[in-house]
């Protein structure tokens, strides 16, 4: 096992679901007369809608990855710190970018926003297109055009927010930045902890501790040092990924030993407490994505440990990977098939085209979303096959 490369296909499948669903609720969510329980639940809201579930079991999807992702590198002779920094930073670039598209001010500003959003997609490919296949000045110049274009859209750009600056500016991470700064910190807790479990556990604790702190303050211990560390949040984000490492360095044990069918029970068994102290808690702060409360937390571990042992044993075990190819490119060429709606969405903008009025709510527009759905994770298999995909 130590010599060669390891992929666990049950992670692929889960994370091929998970991100279907991302792209399907994101499409979904400005459809009216569709159901309120596939959506996000309102911010004020004591509610727990099927989109509020995805982004964390994205998050724990991270952590899965982690341990194996890492003994693939270090297998390889490559350098683990500097890959876990360069690719956090990445991941922050990004969402930064995609958090001020949300505040362009189309008035002001030179370029039409789906022009300008498009440019800065398209400046995203160039910089992070995986190029092994090219020669390096072939490389160097495509990455060079990438951020030459990146930089003109920044300094082209205007806000039309009026709480913060008319330039490019910090008013939350974006999806990816908060992906980033988990990543960025679970990741090195791992590497630098050499996976030992009982770290792995203690870390996780930590930071459901800290999310608990932040709602509730009831640990005073906790403020003492809190203001010395900086998370990007709350611990929320943290907390899922930490899970998803813990459950794989379980697995990787117990593979090791023989023994990998005590995870069932032990897993199982983790959800329920899990679960349970999230009901219990959320009669205290109530169960919001929105603020990140503890009750979130814990309930939806809960349900991405139990959504896990699903596809570890349809997967891992009844060896039915097959039953997700045609979804495979969401599970294997993931942030490829994230990005690629950020090209489609502002070419659509400038055209005049529209949908039936079937298509643009209720059943047909949750028809609309899941073909959305299917087309994006079909035209990124189709540029894989093409040796185009985004790899940081």
């Amino acid at each position: 096992m130590n010599n060669q490369y390891i992929r666990v296909r049950s992670i692929d499948a889960f994370r091929a679901v998970t991100m279907f669903l991302m792209i399907f609720v994101n499409d979904l969510e400005d459809v009216p007369n569709t159901p309120l329980w596939i959506k996000h639940a309102g911010d004020n809201v004591d509610a727990l809608g099927l989109a509020d579930v995805i982004f964390p079991a994205f998050l724990f999807i991270v952590g899965l990855s982690i341990p194996f992702a890492f003994q693939n590198r270090e297998n390889s002779g490559r350098r683990v710190p500097l890959r876990i920094i360069t690719r956090s930073l990445a991941l922050m670039i990004i969402g930064f970018f995609h958090a001020n598209m949300e505040t362009y001010d189309d008035l002001n500003t030179l370029l039409p926003k789906p022009v300008w959003e498009s440019c800065v997609t398209i400046s995203f490919f160039l910089i992070f297109l995986d190029y092994r296949a090219v020669s390096v000045s072939t490389r160097n110049l495509l990455r060079g055009a990438g951020v030459l274009l990146l930089t003109t859209m920044s300094v082209l750009y205007r806000s039309n927010d009026p709480n913060h600056w008319v330039w490019l500016h910090f008013s939350w991470w974006g999806i990816l930045g908060l992906i980033g700064w988990s990543y960025l910190f679970c990741a090195l807790i791992y590497h630098y902890s050499k996976g030992v479990l009982w770290i792995q556990v203690a870390a996780w604790v930590i930071f459901l501790l800290v999310n608990i702190d932040f709602h509730f303050g009831w640990l005073e211990f906790i403020m003492s040092w809190k203001s010395y560390i900086w998370l990007a949040g709350n611990g929320a984000m943290q907390a899922f990924t930490m899970a998803g490492i813990v459950v794989s360095v379980m697995y990787m044990r117990l593979m090791k030993s023989g023994e990998l069918n005590l995870l069932w029970p032990g897993i199982i068994l983790l959800a329920l407490i899990l679960g349970n102290l999230g009901f219990i808690v959320r009669y205290i702060g109530g169960i919001s994505k929105a603020r990140d409360t503890p009750s979130w937390v814990l309930i939806c571990t809960s349900i991405s440990l139990v959504a896990y042992m699903v596809f570890l044993f349809l997967v891992d075990v009844k060896q039915k990977y097959n039953w997700f190819n045609f979804i495979k490119p969401a599970g294997t060429n993931t942030f490829t098939c994230y990005i690629i709606p950020f090209i489609f969405y502002p070419i659509y903008g400038m055209t005049d085209f529209g949908y039936p009025q079937y298509l643009s709510e209720g059943t047909g527009g949750l028809i609309k979303c899941l073909v959305f759905s299917f087309a994006m994770i079909w035209v990124a298999g189709l540029l894989d096959r093409i040796n185009i995909r985004l790899k940081i």
